[in-house]
């Protein structure tokens, strides 16, 4: 049996995963369906939302289960909860949304290997009481929801001067092709990692004059 950890719940238990852990831009985690299925804010949503769930639901359940799985077979057993609920994620958006459902295509099957909820169950769940797993699986997929639909909202503005579908500029507006396209993934991601580069080096070097002034 491996031993319990005894962390204590916090606000950070939740809030690591959305800004000092966020699993794509600190842990650059989960980039097919973060690069994939962006083109739009409604695609972004979806695939958030339903990954957020499956994060939830899943490490809660092997949270509950931890004293009882066997070591030897216990990524096949987490595996086989996640696909149970990516399951039912699927067949939940099929009859909802079938457009959007469309849209996603496998990616929604391939929430099963989705290194975020794999490794959380391994890390987290696995290791820590069912009210602390839910509270930091909520924050992670939160996190992840947010990032895919920062993304997504940037993509479908400036690729079809859009949002939710909705137009923004007007008729006027040239949309830049290529956000829609597989680089304006890159493009995209890579300007959201520069920014909060950036945020993070101006918020350690605001520190350091501070420190120094109270020094002096």
């Amino acid at each position: 049996m491996r031993p319990e950890l005894t962390q204590p719940i916090t606000m950070d238990t939740f809030l690591r995963g959305i800004w000092r852990e966020n699993p794509v831009f600190v842990a650059l985690l989960g980039m097919c369906p973060v690069l994939a299925v962006t083109n739009t804010a409604t695609n972004s949503l979806a695939m958030g939302v339903s990954t957020l769930f499956v994060l939830v639901c899943s490490n809660v359940l092997i949270s509950m289960l931890r004293h009882f799985i066997p070591k030897q077979v216990r990524i096949a057993t987490y595996i086989v909860i996640i696909a149970t609920f990516v399951t039912m994620v699927d067949y939940i958006l099929q009859a909802v949304s079938p457009v959007v459902y469309a849209a996603l295509g496998a990616f929604i099957q391939l929430i099963v290997v989705n290194c975020i909820i794999l490794g959380r169950a391994e890390s987290y769940a696995s290791k820590n009481p069912v009210l602390s797993t839910a509270v930091n699986a909520a924050g992670m997929g939160l996190g992840f929801a947010l990032a895919l639909l920062m993304l997504g909202s940037v993509r479908e503005l400036f690729g079809m001067g859009s949002l939710f579908g909705v137009p923004v500029f007007g008729d006027s507006f040239q949309p830049w092709l290529v956000m829609i396209l597989p680089p304006g993934g890159f493009f995209v991601l890579g300007a959201w990692l520069l920014l909060f580069a950036w945020w993070r080096e101006r918020k350690a070097r605001k520190a350091i004059v501070e420190d120094a002034v109270h020094a002096g």
